[in-house]
């Protein structure tokens, strides 16, 4: 490499996040240990926190538009999306976002109208952070707290390939916790 600024980390096989990473029911940070692994993923996964912020000088006159001092980030919409390959029942009553399983048979979703507090799951997305093997070493994790998937059930068949169910899980805030984000990152390198 030639360039003055041609360079990378010198850490870089310990900090690297590799591969596509899992989408799971729950984790451990502090150990590494995981839930259920909610679906078999393709083309990886997508996060985003967007955040939404106010100007509160925006209509004081004399006060520039977009004063640091006068910003104030008001709530995040953390969502996750991609694809599964899989289905079950379990995820596909989660898919379904206001479902229930049939009296008599669990694998029969019924969608209903009526959000329950059950239909609001933690979810987990937890990506490779290194090189190493060796469990809980190593990886990107963020939790989704109180998610729900807000696109609905969408299947798309594929001749002569696989099946795929679109999700996109929304976390939201805790009324008996409005001041806690609805998120969380870990990130542990393999080193720790």
């Amino acid at each position: 490499m030639n360039g003055q600024y041609t360079r990378f980390p010198t850490d870089l096989a310990d900090i690297v996040q590799m591969n596509a990473g899992i989408v799971v029911d729950g984790f451990t940070p502090e150990t590494g240990e995981l839930g259920r692994i909610m679906g078999a993923t393709g083309s990886g996964i997508t996060f985003n926190a967007n955040p939404t912020f106010e100007d509160f000088g925006a209509d004081i006159d004399n006060v520039p538009a977009n004063s640091w001092q006068l910003k104030r980030l008001v709530s995040y919409d953390p969502v996750a999306s991609g694809t599964f390959r899989t289905m079950t029942a379990a995820l596909a009553r989660q898919l379904v976002a206001a479902g229930e399983y049939g009296a008599a048979d669990e694998t029969h979703i019924i969608p209903g109208h009526a959000l329950k507090a059950s239909d609001f799951k933690d979810v987990w997305l937890i990506g490779d952070y290194s090189n190493s093997t060796t469990p809980g070493a190593g990886f990107i994790a963020i939790h989704l707290k109180h998610a729900l998937n807000t696109v609905g059930f969408k299947w798309k068949s594929n001749k002569d390939g696989k099946g795929e169910f679109e999700f996109e899980y929304h976390a939201h805030y805790d009324l008996d916790a409005p001041d806690e984000a609805p998120f969380e990152v870990y990130v542990r390198g393999a080193n720790v």
